[in-house]
């Protein structure tokens, strides 16, 4: 990649929320829905392809995907793949269900039991599958619900669906599924800035 890289920060509601490292010197543009977090693009994330063609080196969107009901996200995926240049990537985060399920069999674990403290606060398994319930609501608004959910095999199928080939698995946080999808095998120059997992 030359010259200033650009990512698209997909639905992250402010930019005061932290981003990955690797995108330290990037210019940040936030894309949201919701006007409050002062986002440099308004817009619903169902509707990138009316956006520009191309314009960004990389699209973020952490904890943001689960936000839409199953049949949406092949829009969201297909816009992220819209507003990608030919090299770019798309780093994904979001909850796995997959994992959270192993935990809540092997400990034998209430709904309502407590998984892990966050920086909001305590993150119970029912928070995981339907989104953070203080956030909820203290917004009073649903779309902090999540209505979808994934596991590592069901998101690549997802990736795969939308036109994106290649995947490179990231560092996790707690009981997360972080990746980097591209439409072609990324050069070394991106990976390089990448935390592979590997």
């Amino acid at each position: 990649m030359e010259g200033p890289r650009r990512f698209l920060n997909v639905v992250g509601n402010s930019k005061a929320i932290a981003v990955s490292a690797h995108f330290a010197g990037w210019t940040h543009i936030l894309l949201d829905i919701d006007p409050t977090g002062s986002p440099d693009v308004v817009c619903d994330a169902r509707d990138m392809k009316t956006l520009p063609p191309g314009a960004y080196d990389a699209v973020y969107c952490s904890h943001n995907l689960e936000h839409f009901f199953e049949h949406d996200v092949p829009k969201v995926l297909s816009g992220f793949l819209h507003v990608l240049n030919e090299d770019g990537f798309a780093e994904i985060r979001v909850p796995n269900l997959q994992q959270l399920m192993q935990v809540v069999v092997k400990n034998n674990l209430d709904v309502d039991a407590k998984l892990y403290d966050s920086p909001a606060g305590p993150v119970r398994v029912r928070d995981v599958i339907y989104g953070y319930a203080p956030q909820i609501a203290k917004s009073g608004v649903d779309f902090y619900a999540h209505k979808t959910g994934f596991s590592p095999a069901s998101l690549v199928r997802a990736l795969q669906a939308a036109g994106f080939s290649a995947f490179v698995p990231l560092k996790p946080r707690t009981l997360e599924i972080a990746i980097a999808a591209f439409r072609k095998p990324p050069t070394a120059d991106v990976l390089a800035i990448l935390e592979p997992s590997m």
